[in-house]
């Protein structure tokens, strides 16, 4: 059924809100896809916030017209799917991942921060990590440390409850002082004492005061 002007200008005007608040989008053709598998495609779009929808390549280029994305028209040919994400790798994932199991969708082009994409450029735009990836793997090596302490402390726990012994920490044995030090330390003892005189020395008398 042919789209009337008002019908075309919703399309417009609805694309345009996308492309506005859009980082990313990739082009695909679709020829001769099954309607059903088109149906699951669009499915994993929504649950990860890519606006996905076939469009007549003319209203496409409308729509992207005073937009970053106007680079695209010259790419805007043949029965096309279109991806669009805020988020800048979504679109590229979605695509790109459907694209391994069905063969028929093949990606043509598309375009991130103003920066035009060949099929490899989409492709390797696709294999960087969503940010929930990142966070997840984040988060895998924050927990490491407890999940190691936690393993831990549950063998102790099943040590206990089995009435094995707790470990006994070895007695700590006092390191012996170096001889340097004890004969430094004596010193001072030995210089305090007076010398006792020898036999046969006669005593000087101490004056009396006068």
């Amino acid at each position: 059924m042919p789209l009337n002007v008002q019908d075309k200008k919703a399309i417009v005007a609805d694309v345009g809100a996308q492309l506005a608040g859009a980082q990313t989008v990739v082009l695909a053709e679709y020829r001769g896809i099954p309607v059903e598998q088109l149906t699951k495609l669009r499915a994993s779009a929504r649950d990860q916030g890519v606006y996905l929808r076939v469009l007549k390549n003319t209203l496409a280029r409308r729509a992207a017209q005073g937009t970053q994305f106007e680079p695209l028209a010259d790419s805007m040919v043949g029965p096309l799917i279109y991806g669009i994400s805020a988020d800048p790798i979504a679109s590229a994932k979605v695509l790109q991942n459907f694209a391994k199991t069905q063969d028929k969708l093949v990606i043509t082009a598309g375009l991130y921060n103003g920066k035009l994409l060949d099929v490899a450029g989409v492709k390797a735009l696709a294999t960087i990590p969503s940010r929930d990836e990142l966070l997840s793997q984040l988060l895998g090596v924050m927990l490491a440390p407890v999940s190691a302490m936690a393993r831990v402390l549950g063998a102790v726990a099943a040590q206990k409850s089995a009435g094995a012994p707790a470990p006994v920490a070895a007695p700590v044995v006092e390191a012996a002082a170096p001889a340097e030090v004890v004969a430094e330390a004596a010193a001072p003892e030995a210089a305090a004492e007076p010398a006792a005189p020898e036999a046969g020395t006669e005593t000087p008398e101490t004056p009396a005061a006068e």
